[in-house]
């Protein structure tokens, strides 16, 4: 079962009822892509999914979620050789615009059937940035953007959306740089939403939604359904 939002009710339903069997985590279609809803969603362990050639939003709530911890974070021989090399640097929220339209665009992502992060998103998540909500990690050869990636922060975590490369291992570049400052400032884990070989050769491993959203929000958090309406 999958339900469908109102655009103008703000409320989603509990990821964990027992009708809610979709594989991949899907649990409503619907509503719209407002700051409003977006923030009320990373807050409960949502994200959408736009493919903009349907003009349907996709709300997803995956019941094992493939995360990062910052500290179990796996740099290879020859990811340390790359960065001691000193050909990259690293920085963070410069070019956020720049970022966000790259993870569009690059191999031609923008062209397939279900291209996502169209315009919609764009200008949704540039207003999740203008709050200081989404941020960017950018890697540069000179003057040149490399690679890098883009999220939302939320709670002690870091909620990953797309990155990409345009040199070879500049997206892990940008994902280790991450993962080393959230060390340093107490973040707690880096939500990778879709399991791939490449993330996981990273440290990525599932944890279920119960230890999930009570890392990001704390020991209270299992239970945050009391702060918003649900669709029963």
């Amino acid at each position: 079962m999958v339900f469908e939002l109102d655009e103008e009710i703000l409320a989603f339903p509990h990821p964990e009822l027992p009708m809610l069997d979709d594989p991949y985590g899907m649990v409503a279609v619907g509503g719209d892509l407002s700051i409003e809803r977006l923030l009320l969603a990373y807050e409960h362990g949502y994200f959408p999914w736009f493919a903009f050639k349907y003009k349907e939003v996709q709300w997803f709530c995956p019941k094992n979620r493939f995360v990062i911890f910052p500290d179990e974070i796996h740099v290879s021989h020859s990811m340390r050789t790359l960065m001691n090399k000193g050909v990259y640097r690293v920085s963070f929220n410069t070019a956020f615009d720049q970022v966000i339209r790259a993870c569009s665009t690059v191999d031609g992502r923008i062209l397939e059937d279900g291209a996502w992060l169209g315009d919609d998103i764009i200008e949704a998540y540039s207003k999740l940035h203008d709050l200081g909500r989404a941020r960017s990690v950018e890697v540069w050869r000179g003057d040149t953007l490399a690679g890098g990636l883009y999220g939302v922060t939320c709670g002690s975590g870091f909620v990953g959306e797309s990155m990409f490369s345009l040199e070879p291992n500049t997206s892990k570049l940008a994902l280790i740089a991450l993962a080393r400052q959230m060390q340093e400032h107490g973040g707690t884990l880096i939500d990778c939403q879709e399991p791939t070989p490449h993330l996981k050769s990273l440290g990525a491993r599932f944890i279920g939604y119960k230890e999930y959203i009570t890392i990001l929000k704390g020991e209270d958090a299992y239970h945050p359904w009391e702060e918003m309406p649900i669709l029963e």
